[in-house]
């Protein structure tokens, strides 16, 4: 086993860790507080090839692995977690496009959304159905050459704002072999968008309800096969779930390089905090705790690139581990800076606020026990 990076794959976090510093970390403070979503970053972010990271080099993805996708999503993250997050939605819609479309779709749609001439987001959370995802009950029905959508969805990151929306239908039976990937652009009849959800993280980005209305999107428009759609919703989410996993990684990160910075400044009794060996005892157990994360990550990374049977046990593995322990960090982290933490002034309480949604999202970590149980039982 050897668990250092290649050269290739340290200059690629040397990239990303620059592009963070110098494109988000100095903007996101501004952009929590302000609601903003920096489309403009992300197109930057795009020329770096970060919007079509495991994407096939036919139309313009750089083709990597997800280990490589791991380690620039936990670099973008120390820089804004928000941000991140969405850049990793709309690299798993983009991927399910290339990986499952036919030929003219993936031609027609992939090279705009390596690009982010176009932005996409991941539709399958309903009103009615969350963990229980096969129970969705957004149906498209066939009416010549086209198909008809009804309903809606729920917590979808980017709704309003992206171009391209990925959507997990109902075409068949009941269960999840009734189900159908389809896309639907912007703009087409019938599609519409709630209000802006308030939440209590993720600002710099929108979170809205997708509603389809007798939406009518053209046969062409299907992803792969009828019938196949959350085969494909779940291929995507065990590297969905491993990039959420990585962006907390990075704001857990940042958590502990400020918690470590400020008890070195910080006295009290007569000497720097960072002195007291309780502390010294806590920041020890944080930083054991995100080289442990970090690792699973990589073990569900590789499980992917190598396509092992188990990996969709190790991506639930990851992703229960790392979001719940990084969350924790940044949590003990505000907690070291005492009353300050609960301040602005710091990033703590934006981090913790960030990434408190990374335990519900791809699947809640709930859900992620049910995923280990199951393929334990096996």
């Amino acid at each position: 086993m050897d668990f250092a990076l290649n050269d290739d794959q340290r200059a690629i976090q040397d990239a990303a860790r620059a592009f963070a510093d110098a494109e988000l970390a100095p903007h996101s403070a501004q952009w929590d507080e302000d609601k903003h979503f920096p489309v403009d970053v992300m197109k930057s972010a795009a020329e770096m090839g970060f919007c079509g990271i495991y994407t096939g080099e036919e139309h313009g993805g750089m083709a990597l692995g997800r280990v490589e996708a791991a380690v620039i999503f936990e670099e973008l993250s120390r820089g804004d977690v928000a941000t991140a997050a969405f850049i990793s939605i709309h690299n798993m819609a983009t991927w399910m496009i290339d990986k499952f479309g036919s030929a003219e779709l993936r031609s027609r749609f992939v090279p705009s959304l390596v690009a982010m001439d176009k932005m996409a987001s991941y539709c399958l959370t309903e009103p009615g159905s969350g963990s229980d995802a096969a129970a969705l009950r957004t149906t498209a029905v066939r009416d010549g050459d086209h198909y008809v959508l009804n309903g809606s969805k729920a917590f979808i990151s980017g709704a309003g704002v992206s171009d391209v929306y990925v959507v997990m239908v109902r075409t068949g039976g009941e269960g999840a072999k009734g189900v159908s990937t389809i896309v639907v652009e912007a703009g087409t009849p019938g599609l519409s968008f709630g209000a802006n959800e308030k939440k209590m993280g993720w600002n710099a980005q929108p979170t809205a309800v997708v509603s389809f209305d007798d939406c009518r999107v053209p046969v062409g428009n299907l992803v792969g096969e009828e019938g196949a759609g959350f085969k494909y919703a779940m291929a995507g989410l065990d590297g969905g779930r491993l990039n959420i996993a990585a962006c907390s990684l990075g704001g857990a990160r940042l958590a502990l390089e400020t918690a470590q910075e400020y008890v070195t400044t910080r006295k009290q009794f007569g000497q720097a905090i960072g002195q007291f060996q309780a502390l010294q005892f806590r920041l020890a157990d944080m930083a054991t705790d995100l080289e442990a994360a970090r690792l699973m990550v990589q073990r569900g990374a590789w499980a992917i690139d190598n396509n092992h049977p188990e990996k969709t046990k190790w991506c639930a593995m990851a992703k229960r581990l790392a979001t719940d322990a990084c969350f924790q960090l940044a949590d003990e982290a505000l907690q070291l800076h005492g009353g300050y933490g609960y301040l602005k002034d710091y990033p703590l309480e934006r981090i913790v606020r960030d990434l408190r949604v990374h335990r519900i999202l791809e699947g809640t970590n709930e859900i992620m026990r049910v995923i280990i149980a199951r393929e334990l039982a096996r």
